[in-house]
């Protein structure tokens, strides 16, 4: 008797980030930079929205959109 060897494929996901994606990235990343800069001053409403801006909706939608 033969037993049949199988071959296990592996499938490679690349994610390719466009200018779009880079731009939207950088504009979370300096939400969040703000928001960090505000909260050491002593703001407590503007710190908190520019960190929820950055961490919630931007870093996610520059590695949504394509």
């Amino acid at each position: 008797m033969s037993k049949k060897k199988k071959i296990k494929q592996e499938k490679t996901t690349t994610l390719v980030l466009g200018k779009k994606n880079w731009s939207t990235f950088g504009a979370g990343i300096l939400s969040i930079l703000v928001g960090y800069i505000f909260l050491a001053k002593g703001s407590i409403t503007t710190a908190p929205i520019l960190l929820v801006l950055g961490y919630v909706v931007l870093i996610p939608i520059s590695l949504i959109l394509r």
